[in-house]
């Protein structure tokens, strides 16, 4: 934010500073993230080690959801070392970041995926639920290839055999392919929270049942929550204001500002329908998992604008704001549960 104050958004020095510190950034995070040891800090990080041990040692892949993950696994096991393993899946994860910033935001791609990397969920996906993060960065991947369809599909391939999550995204950004008027997804996005108010019980019933063909999805819906988890139940307020960023931000530039751009319409419609189904499904146990499935969207929907369309007199100072409010609150939320 302080650098905003110091040099326009175009001059030639700013648009050295933030390739040099954003390549610095992506290079080093791969690294970093993906060399961690290997111990219980880490939750699920333990858990896959456990599975590539089995592999490399010749194991079979049993019952497993998510049955192709598994085979890259069992293949990556073959060849490389977990340490090695674990930062092939950071790239897998990190790199569509940057990829759908570069396409979408030219020189300026640096501010999308600053905005990516202090997101709440971003080190939990990077470390924790692994295979769910690399999906989604997956979708986000295919995304920026929106303009060739046979290459975006095949991304999206890729995405539903590392976690059958990605279903959702994916069905809800072909929506918006044959109906895309923001009006009507804000509509329905308001909507749900009624919705979840009154009848919570019935739609985490209701979606517990499809599962999205996963068993274990339906258990995070309706499993009791272990004590010390992360995973607070009830009406998270909280969580929904954290959702709620992004909703004002689309409302705020397409009707006060009158931001027209077909592609970011697709975006932020993506973005509410996913986060719809989650408030839908909020009380829940476990329910921050079905918040990832939109959340992961949050920052290239709140910083497009920004980036395509000049607003404000000073907007250099404005991104630099927003970008540092943006930050606050997975800062605020860490004080909060975590120390």
């Amino acid at each position: 934010m302080l650098h905003t104050y110091v040099l326009k958004l175009d001059d030639s020095k700013n648009i050295i500073f933030i390739n040099v510190v954003g390549y610095t950034l992506l290079i080093s995070l791969i690294i970093y993230l993906g060399m961690r040891p290997i111990n219980g800090i880490f939750g699920d990080t333990v858990n896959y080690n456990k599975a590539y041990i089995k592999y490399s040692l010749g194991g079979s892949i049993g019952d497993e959801a998510d049955y192709y993950w598994h085979v890259f696994m069992q293949f990556m096991s073959q060849i490389v070392s977990i340490h090695v393993f674990f930062t092939i899946c950071t790239f897998i994860y990190i790199f569509p970041l940057y990829r759908i910033s570069k396409e979408f935001f030219g020189k300026y791609w640096y501010y999308s995926f600053i905005m990516f990397v202090v997101s709440f969920s971003f080190y939990t996906y990077a470390v924790n639920g692994v295979r769910n993060g690399a999906a989604l960065s997956l979708f986000l991947w295919g995304i920026s290839y929106h303009k060739s369809k046979p290459i975006m599909f095949v991304f999206f391939l890729f995405a539903m055999m590392f976690h059958k999550t990605a279903i959702l995204p994916i069905a809800a950004y072909l929506i918006t392919g044959y109906y895309n008027d923001p009006k009507i997804f804000f509509k329905g996005w308001l909507a749900c929270i009624p919705l979840s108010l009154t009848m919570g019980a019935v739609w985490i019933t209701l979606f517990a049942s499809l599962g999205f063909g996963d068993d274990r999805l339906s258990g995070y819906l309706t499993s009791e929550a272990e004590e010390g988890t992360f995973s607070s139940t009830g009406f998270r307020w909280d969580f929904l204001f954290h959702s709620a960023f992004a909703v004002f931000s689309g409302w705020y530039f397409i009707y006060k500002k009158q931001f027209h751009d077909e592609f970011y319409f697709r975006l932020l419609n993506t973005y509410l329908i996913c986060n719809g189904f989650w408030i839908l499904v909020i009380k829940a146990n476990f329910s921050n998992r079905f918040a990832y499935l939109s959340w992961f969207m949050m920052a290239i929907v709140v910083i497009y604008p920004l980036l395509k369309q000049k607003f404000f007199k000073n907007q250099h100072i404005m991104i630099g704001k927003v970008v540092f409010a943006y930050f606050m609150f997975t800062y605020l939320m860490y004080l909060v549960f975590y120390v």
